[in-house]
């Protein structure tokens, strides 16, 4: 029964007690002892699945966790003393659920059986970040594999959505594959954007345990897949361990802590700022505010909370409001107002790529950033940050909170309007671009992402860069999370309005109480005309 718990929860899969029990290949009086006991040993936690409490679903507590992962470890060392490498041992940390075991690394993508003869070669449309970048770079040796010519097309990210919807337009999509970001999953279901994957192919092909639960689940509409992750990247807070150390600090666990750090470290006489933040107006500030909140305990929208956050799995339903304007909105908007105090002079203007490199230059000590920015540091010696950058997800606004690491990145997917006759064989090389092989390939050519447990827990992607580790642990302490950014159709403008708003507070504009009213009044008006229509 614990096993069953364990599994569907690392597949994002719900337990009902009835399923719990059946699998437990006993007498239904037997197995429901021993429900009883796994409850009263703090085993199992219960979460209401309707808002009037109607039936429940079983879900494995931190305690069950900790213990199955000790357990798992135990295992593996008495597997390795008598039949594996003894010079493995030392090696701490082991997934259950992993696709693969430690030294037996994940080998080079082969070629594909069937060449694919897509006419014209195959066409995918990406964002222009490091990751799809890394992408282009390998475009021959993807050619090898599947087979054809590929053509990849890259845009920002603005620029990339307006694409992307322009695509849907047209008679027959000019693209076989297309990037989304997880926000923009609702908004693309809704205008008929994206294929569902369940009826285009065989999930299973994809093995979807061996993907961070977070970002599969991040995948899914209205409990369908229409999307694979390609990238997993949490906003996490990146520090300077060795300014840390001269300083005395501790890595900071509370926003308050993030505040003190800040606050010591800045020297603008020195050349040298606290920290750097995506506070550029529109769509970058509006994605921080979002997280932001999240640091405070506070989603964007109305949503249910359960063990370990919000229930964001059916954001198909009725009911959902927006909500900006709440005390945690407050203490949120407050927060990145003490924050400019120790931040460089041009803040305002920094957005995704801007706040990184002046970190990797040795000008700002502490900075928030997604992984996939990592390379920026990572792969240049002669960065003060390389080698000396540690990992931590976004400390905790509440008093008795918990950290957490808010989930970007993209899936591909299948574009709806995909000619029949490219439809399978674009779904080929979907498997074959977000493969456990190909993945690791974009790792081991400067990408810092990894979608999959087993890409991050191949013993040469462990060797190149700490992050991985870093993000498996967070994935497995179930603090990589999508509720932060809720893919709701109207997500994009709603991040808009914040980021327009909360730039004229950070200006001094107009006071936080005032931006957030704002706001919210305009995210009212926004879905009252959309119901309206």
């Amino acid at each position: 029964m614990a096993a069953h718990l364990i599994r569907h929860h690392i597949e994002g899969k719900s337990v009902t007690q009835t399923s719990l029990l059946a699998a437990s290949g006993v007498p239904y009086a037997t197995a429901m002892r021993r429900l009883k006991d796994l409850s009263a040993a703090g085993f199992v936690e219960m979460r209401a699945r309707t808002r009037a409490g109607k039936g429940v679903s079983l879900h494995p507590s931190a305690r069950l966790i900790e213990s199955w992962t000790r357990l798992a470890q135990r295992v593996r060392r008495i597997a390795l003393q008598n039949f594996g490498d003894k010079s493995s041992i030392a090696v701490r940390d082991f997934y259950f659920g992993g696709s693969y075991m430690h030294g037996h690394s994940i080998q080079t993508p082969r070629a594909l059986a069937e060449p694919l003869t897509l006419a014209g070669g195959l066409r995918i449309l990406v964002h222009g970040d490091p990751t799809f970048m890394v992408m282009e770079n390998l475009k021959r040796q993807f050619e090898l594999i599947i087979g054809c010519k590929i053509h990849q097309r890259a845009f920002s990210i603005d620029r990339l959505r307006e694409e992307a919807l322009r695509n849907v337009e047209r008679k027959a999509s000019r693209y076989d594959i297309i990037a989304v970001d997880l926000p923009w999953l609702g908004e693309f279901v809704a205008k008929g954007v994206l294929a569902p994957l369940d009826e285009i192919m065989d999930i299973g092909r994809l093995d979807p345990p061996d993907f961070h639960t977070a970002g599969w689940r991040a995948t899914h509409w209205a409990g369908r897949p229409y999307g694979v992750p390609s990238q997993t990247t949490p906003e996490l807070l990146f520090y300077r361990k060795d300014l840390f150390a001269e300083a005395g600090l501790e890595p900071p666990q509370t926003v308050e802590g993030v505040l003190r750090a800040a606050r010591i470290l800045h020297k603008p006489a020195q050349g040298r700022y606290g920290i750097a933040w995506n506070a550029a107006r529109g769509t970058a500030l509006g994605h921080t505010f979002m997280m932001t909140c999240a640091d405070f305990g506070q989603p964007i929208l109305n949503l249910e909370p359960i063990a370990g956050g919000f229930d964001a799995d059916r954001l198909d339903r009725d009911g959902l409001r927006i909500t900006i304007d709440t005390d945690g909105g407050l203490e949120a908007a407050e927060y990145l107002r003490s924050l400019l105090s120790f931040s460089p002079p041009d803040i305002l203007s920094m957005s995704w790529y801007e706040r990184i490199r002046p970190y990797a230059a040795g000008k700002v000590a502490l900075a928030y950033g997604y992984t996939l920015l990592a390379p920026y540091f990572e792969l240049n010696p002669n960065s003060p940050a390389y080698g000396q950058t540690g990992y931590l997800p976004h400390p905790s606004g509440q008093r008795d909170g918990h950290p957490i690491a808010p989930v970007g990145g993209y899936m591909l997917g299948i574009p709806a309007n995909i000619a029949p006759e490219r439809r399978n064989e674009a779904v080929e090389a979907l498997i074959a671009f977000t493969s456990p092989e190909a993945q690791k390939l974009y790792v081991v050519n400067g990408s810092r992402t990894a979608p999959r447990y087993s890409v991050g827990s191949d013993p040469e992607v462990r060797s190149l860069s700490s992050i991985f580790e870093a993000v498996d642990a967070m994935s497995w302490r179930d603090e990589l999370q999508f509720w932060p950014r809720p893919p709701v159709p109207e997500i994009s403008d709603v991040i808009q309005i914040c980021g327009e708003e909360m730039h004229d507070m950070l200006r001094g504009l107009i006071p936080p109480r005032q931006a957030l009213r704002r706001a919210q009044e305009r995210a009212d008006q926004l879905t009252q005309n959309r119901s309206s229509s």
